[in-house]
């Protein structure tokens, strides 16, 4: 007996609402849409009609399901807070990024007067509509439940105070911020051009909150079960507490724990501290960060320490060791502006100069290669960064933030331990660019090694390489679909005899596959394609979208650099995207998928479930200075 009740997920009302949901994406056309005044002048309006709108003939249905829902029965009630027939009104997309930039550069310098800060809930409000408020007894009673986000919170994000001369881009930034904030679904920030003067302005924010409660509970067993519970958004302040907690586990400790909370200063300083307490895995660590959030960031530094009493075991071996060591890790870095000849405008590129040390004290290891050791790092790089706003890309029609730009960066360190002392030498470029005609385009490439001297001789050096692309949103009839492309290479050179850490299960190579672990190699070439289709169907705030994937994997190891010596492994599937976006946990994914060899099942077919997407965007940041990852 297995079962999972989480929030948002009533077994009986999901089946009346899925059955009656698919049958008005069978019958119905997309929702009419009324007009409404818009209380934040965005940047991305133009005046087209709705790309989910089409006239078909089954326009008295829609208008007696309508009708249905205003009755006062409890079936009438129970469809009104099932389906909604007012769409959200549809921005365009895809705005080019210097006109994101300089939409406002007629307030130069221009003294901020007054900052304007409305948050609205989670449920039921429009950021672009002043008269939508919430209408029915799902959107009251969830927003009951929230604490809207404290306008100090708001303040926080902003990067511009009242009675400091305004830079334009601080505007666009600081909206794109605050969607990027966990707590906030949406913002607008903009200009009150009624109130502006020839020296001064207003400036009006207005923010949408998630849902930000969510938790879970899962019966494993008669007296066995996960319970879990999340808050990003403690008490309106920002404040993110994550537990888990599992008990009855047939192990020699028959509880475990993994928690967290986070606390956000002024100037994007975050605080975190995380615990977790397991059979043959305790973790202790504190941190304090800040990073080159926005393009006119000059610092960024950050401190942890972690202490770890872990059981370690390596590749092949099945036993187990114990290994206790603690970590001091701390970097600090500078990024620089460069002249500008374009008129008085920024010059976008910034040359960005970092040093990292990282301090291990191993008190008991188990194998030889466990030891304590000092690393030293430094990173000399160029970077230019610009955003793009767009929809429907892992979102259903809220603003997504897409970056764009280039990163050239060349990161070289020392290794000091008992063994052999080292040095650590890493390039990598990277390049995006986006069009609403051609879609968006992503290039990485990385290669790093360690060199021992006076050998001179190269050792467990790789190169990465990575490809994403997604087509322009295209619309046919009442459906908006996208197709991804995404390709990631990994190739070791010179690797010790006994690494094999790569793997291709999941997000590292097929999704939803599952060897156990069991194939491994050093080296790898993954090929994930995807298709989206975006359905106009709507009910309880979630949004439907159809996925078909069909992804390939080949693996090597034994030395062998190249993957393809034999012949590779493959999925294909179908599944359905459920997403909201007024909650913590906004999507739910359910796929069936067909692996032809490699499964640990023995047929092949496997049934399993995501709360992530499977594509990301990278930004053009340049963080911590690091040796590349290899995994």
């Amino acid at each position: 007996m297995r079962f999972c009740v989480a929030f948002f997920r009533l077994s009986l009302l999901w089946r009346f609402a899925l059955v009656a949901g698919c049958w008005l994406l069978w019958a119905l056309p997309a929702q009419a849409q009324q007009p409404v005044r818009v209380l934040a002048p965005d940047t991305t309006e133009i005046a087209q009609p709705d790309s989910l709108r089409r006239g078909f003939d089954e326009e008295r249905l829609l208008n007696g399901l309508k009708a249905y829902t205003k009755r006062k029965t409890i079936a009438g009630k129970a469809a009104a807070m099932l389906f909604r027939f007012t769409p959200p009104r549809e921005d365009r997309a895809g705005l080019d990024a210097q006109l994101v930039d300089r939409q406002f550069a007629k307030h130069n310098f221009k003294i901020v007067r007054h900052i304007n800060i409305t948050p609205l809930d989670a449920f039921g409000y429009n950021i672009n509509d002043v008269n939508r408020t919430p209408r029915n007894f799902l959107e009251k009673a969830g927003n009951s439940l929230h604490i809207k986000t404290a306008r100090s919170r708001v303040r926080q994000v902003l990067l511009f105070r009242p009675g400091q001369e305004l830079d334009p881009l601080d505007l666009a930034e600081s909206e794109r911020l605050l969607r990027q904030t966990a707590e906030i679904l949406d913002a607008r920030v903009f200009v009150n051009e009624a109130t502006t003067t020839a020296d001064s302005v207003d400036i009006e924010v207005i923010t949408k909150d998630v849902f930000s409660i969510s938790g879970g509970f899962q019966l494993r067993d008669v007296d066995a079960a996960v319970v879990d519970l999340r808050d990003i958004n403690f008490l309106g302040m920002g404040h993110q507490f994550r537990n888990s907690y599992q008990y009855g586990r047939n192990q020699p400790q028959s509880w475990s724990y993994k928690g967290s909370y986070l606390v956000p200063f002024r100037n994007f300083l975050y605080g975190q501290v995380r615990v977790r307490d397991e059979y043959r895995n305790k973790e202790q660590s504190f941190s304090l960060n800040r990073s080159f959030y926005s393009v006119n960031t000059r610092y960024a530094y950050a401190l942890n320490i972690d202490h770890y009493n872990i059981d370690a075991t390596r590749y092949p071996d099945t036993l187990y060791n114990p290994l206790r060591y603690y970590r001091q890790d701390v970097w600090v870095g500078r990024s620089l502006r460069l002249p500008s000849y374009d008129l008085g405008y920024d010059n976008p590129g910034r040359l960005v100069v970092a040093a990292r040390a990282i301090n291990t004290r191993v008190i008991l290891s188990p194998y030889p290669e466990y030891r304590t050791n000092t690393l030293l790092y430094g990173t000399l790089g160029y970077t230019v960064r610009r955003y793009y706003k767009d929809k429907y890309l892992f979102g259903f029609g809220r603003t997504e933030d897409i970056p764009t730009g280039s990163i050239y960066s060349f990161t070289t360190g020392y290794e000091l331990n008992a063994k052999q002392n080292r040095h650590y030498y890493g390039i990598r470029a990277a390049y995006a660019g986006y069009s609403p005609l051609r879609g968006y385009l992503y290039l990485n490439a990385e290669f790093s090694s360690y060199l021992l001297r006076p050998q001179n001789s190269w050792q467990q050096g790789q190169l990465n390489t990575e490809l994403l692309y997604f087509t322009p949103l295209y619309r046919t009839g009442n459906f908006q679909w996208r197709h991804f492309f995404w390709n990631r290479s990994t190739l070791g050179f010179n690797r010790l005899t006994d690494e094999a850490p790569l793997v291709i299960d999941g997000n590292r190579g097929l999704r939803g596959f599952n060897s156990n672990q069991t194939l491994r190699g050093q080296s790898r070439f993954i090929l994930n394609y995807e298709a989206n289709v975006f359905t106009p169907l709507s009910f309880l705030g979630f949004r439907v979208a159809a996925v078909a994937f069909a992804d390939a994997a080949w693996l090597s190891g034994g030395g062998q650099a190249i993957p393809f010596s034999d012949k590779p492994y493959t999925g294909f599937g179908l599944g359905l995207r459920f997403r909201n976006e007024y909650t913590v946990l906004r999507t739910f994914q359910f796929f069936l998928g067909y692996y032809p060899r490699g499964q640990i099942s023995g047929d092949g077919f496997r049934i399993f479930q995501s709360s992530r997407s499977y594509y990301g965007f990278n930004d053009f940041s340049i963080g911590q200075p690091s040796i590349t990852t290899y995994q």
